[in-house]
């Protein structure tokens, strides 16, 4: 039987994992947890039903067949396959097919992406790629509802709005919306806004000031069941909301604009999010073509195909034909961040 490793350095890659992780449990696959300081503080009790790992030799002692990583980068000292999940469906940003030389498996989320990954399979020859779906939709679409507005303090009669704004360069949203937030909040509705965990300091301190409710909390997905919009740009939330069949509203994202209404200038916001509020199942053909592109599989069954799959592959056989890249550069700064976490470095 496989032994696995979930290697998580950020909060938000806690919901990625944490369905694949259940499904191993209900399986009896042995698995552990490889994660960073402050990752360690906010895992879910269920979790601790498995080892957890802040130390590398422990987690190298565990000795795993694969090494699954929700995020860009992953300890190249640890034993194991090195697997891909993806931080997030981010499908018109660059960065999400970089590749930086420490996987042996990238596990797609749908056909578009699968494509591009399957062009630089071809091109490096040292990994394979597999379409499963991005586990987190698990996470979202088996999520517990039951009297959420209860939970959060919400009337009834309540509209939820929930703005979800990117940090990356050229795409986030933030610094053109903040300053209008105030202005838009209608009579009888409740905005919450989730800043991604890198969000420039000055823009969070701005968001703060608003009428929003900040969720500090780093799962936003009880908050996608309780929004009747989002707001957004071209974050991977998005495409989260998409997979609840409910309304977005985008301020310039980068691709697919027809998923929604796609505002140019903060003005049209108000109108924009009255004509979703109204028409809800306005754009839901355009959604539902995009989601079978972007991640068809909606019926809470990616983690059990990822853990079929792996199960299927030999750890012991190398995935493609080429050697991996040395990778100095990049190996080296993974050993310079591992040296200053332990104080080894002022």
């Amino acid at each position: 039987m496989i032994k696995l490793l979930f290697y998580v350095s950020k909060l938000y890659s806690i919901p990625v994992v944490s369905p694949v992780f259940l499904e191993a449990k209900r399986r009896g696959i042995p698995a552990a947890f490889y994660v960073s300081r402050k990752v360690s503080l906010n895992l879910p009790e269920v979790f601790f039903s498995a080892p957890v790992y802040t130390d590398l030799s422990h987690a190298r002692r565990f000795a795993p067949d694969f090494v699954l990583c929700p995020g860009n980068f992953v300890d190249f000292r640890l034993p194991g396959r090195k697997v891909q999940l993806f931080h997030g469906i981010g499908v018109e940003k660059p960065s999400h097919y970089r590749i930086r030389h420490f996987f042996d498996y990238y596990l797609t989320s749908g056909p578009v992406v699968t494509e591009r990954f399957r062009m630089l399979e071809s091109k490096y020859r040292y990994f394979k790629t597999f379409e499963t779906g991005w586990p987190k939709i698990d996470h979202i679409m088996n999520y517990p509802r039951e009297n959420l507005r209860g939970t959060y303090s919400i009337p009834h009669h309540s509209r939820v709005i929930l703005y979800a704004p990117t940090h990356s360069a050229g795409m986030e949203s933030a610094s053109a919306l903040i300053n209008v937030i105030d202005g838009q909040i209608g009579r009888d509705e409740i905005w919450f806004c989730k800043p991604h965990e890198f969000m420039n300091r000055e823009l969070l301190h701005q968001i703060r000031q608003t009428g929003a409710r900040v969720i500090e909390h780093y799962d936003i997905t009880p908050y996608l069941h309780l929004a009747d919009v989002l707001i957004g740009d071209t974050s991977s939330v998005v495409y989260e909301f998409m997979a609840l069949d409910k309304p977005v509203v985008t301020y310039r994202t980068a691709g697919r604009a027809d998923k929604g209404i796609d505002i140019q200038h903060p003005e049209e916001l108000r109108a924009a999010l009255d004509r979703s509020l109204a028409r809800p199942d306005e754009f839901s053909l355009q959604r539902r073509k995009h989601l079978l592109e972007v991640n068809p599989v909606r019926d809470g069954t990616i983690s059990r195909t990822i853990l079929e799959l792996l199960s299927s592959l030999d750890p012991a056989v190398s995935p493609g034909n080429r050697r991996k890249p040395l990778n100095l550069f990049r190996k080296m700064q993974i050993v310079y961040h591992s040296c200053l976490r332990k104080g080894y470095l002022r």
